[in-house]
């Protein structure tokens, strides 16, 4: 069968393309390896929608995403769990390392203004008014008001329906195995199931991890990205939540998110390690205490919160200079790949899908995805 546009990935980039496409009218079949948000869009919790201390290439992205999330549940008729609470990045320091800490927060937040972004200094006082629960040692922080954070299964799942309702074809447990060329255009995609399908205009391969090996295997790439398993803690405080913003932190690897029904998920940068065994990820002990130790030194009102639920099951794919790959398939003129999301890909989503459903109708690339092609490496 042939379909004008076909999608490997089913995570939150491949079915925000999918449904923009189906609803401007294009025949589009997604086909998904697992299970739509099996993936890295999956799981507990929320995930942050938030520009602060976000790479400033990211940032004209980030202020298209802020355009469209606060309308993108009306518009996918599902509920996104979307919540504009604002961001904070705490600040301990006087300095960290060569970006970090006090000394740096007045140029952070004046080059985010000049980009887009809403951001201020919030000094000591000023930041107790509205995280009255932050610990002592906190002395300012870096305050984005249009920050927020939202149910990424919720999000990606929303796409995928809106995108069938629009008459896009949606395929679960169909990984692709090989990928078929005709000069330097790709023409059709096999799956493990025996299927082939051609490709009429353009291939987008946005299944995170997993463009990762078609790019080795099926176009004889070896693209600067690799697998890393992030952890994700949820806690039940004895209390309310301490915090109602969106929480980061200027040099510790903490995240925290105040979820709907009083847990806090907790997360940051701790990683998971993968069990060839199992052949799945775990969370590490270590990394568990070390992530739950942090979140109670920043706010005490966590010391004595219950672990509910530890995960690193999860892959994630890493670019070199932390920032995605987003571009035509080196040796290709109809294949578009968008990999290496680093961990801060979802709150893009609904701005990358907008200028990849662009490019591949045209075959013209937006200028916002101009910093993110493979020439830079």
């Amino acid at each position: 069968m042939k379909h004008q546009f076909v999608i490997i990935g089913g995570g939150v980039h491949g079915c925000a393309a999918a449904w923009l496409l189906a609803d401007a009218g294009e025949d589009v079949l997604l086909l998904e390896a697992d299970e739509i948000a099996s993936g890295a869009s999956g799981g507990f919790g929320r995930r942050g929608v938030r520009a602060n201390r976000r790479d400033l290439r990211e940032l004209p992205l980030m202020r298209a995403a802020y355009r469209i999330w606060p309308m993108l549940a009306e518009r996918l008729g599902a509920d996104t769990g979307y919540e504009r609470t604002g961001g904070l990045s705490l600040i301990e320091q006087e300095t960290t390392g060569t970006r970090g800490g006090l000394v740096a927060a007045r140029v952070h937040a004046d080059v985010q203004r000049r980009l887009g972004v809403p951001t201020e200094v919030l000094d000591r006082d000023r930041l107790l008014e509205l995280e009255p629960d932050v610990g002592p040692a906190v002395r300012a922080a870096l305050y984005c008001p249009l920050d927020g954070a939202a149910d990424h299964t919720a999000t990606t799942r929303a796409f995928a329906a809106a995108a069938r309702e629009r008459g896009a074809a949606i395929e679960e447990h169909s990984p692709v195995t090989a990928v078929e060329r005709s000069g330097d255009r790709v023409t059709a995609v096999r799956t493990a199931r025996g299927e082939r399908h051609e490709v009429g205009e353009a291939l987008l391969l946005l299944n995170n991890t997993g463009a990762i090996d078609l790019l080795r295997d099926q176009f004889d790439l070896e693209p600067p990205v690799w697998r890393i398993l992030p952890q994700a803690l949820r806690v039940v405080p004895k209390a309310a939540p301490p915090m109602s913003h969106l929480i980061g932190h200027d040099h510790r690897s903490l995240s925290l998110k105040a979820l709907p029904d009083g847990r806090v998920m907790v997360s940051g940068g701790w990683r998971g390690r993968w069990n060839t065994g199992l052949g799945r990820g775990e969370t590490v002990e270590a990394n568990v205490l070390g992530n739950l130790q942090t979140a109670a030194e920043v706010y005490a009102g966590l010391a004595d919160a219950e672990l509910d639920l530890a995960d690193a099951a999860r892959p994630e794919s890493c670019s070199a200079d932390e920032i995605p790959i987003v571009d035509i398939v080196p040796g290709t003129a109809n294949a578009l790949v968008g990999t290496g999301w680093t961990g801060h890909g979802f709150a893009i989503a609904p701005a990358v899908a907008e200028a990849l459903a662009f490019w591949a109708r045209t075959g013209a690339r937006p200028d916002s995805l101009a910093p993110f092609s493979f020439a830079r490496f």
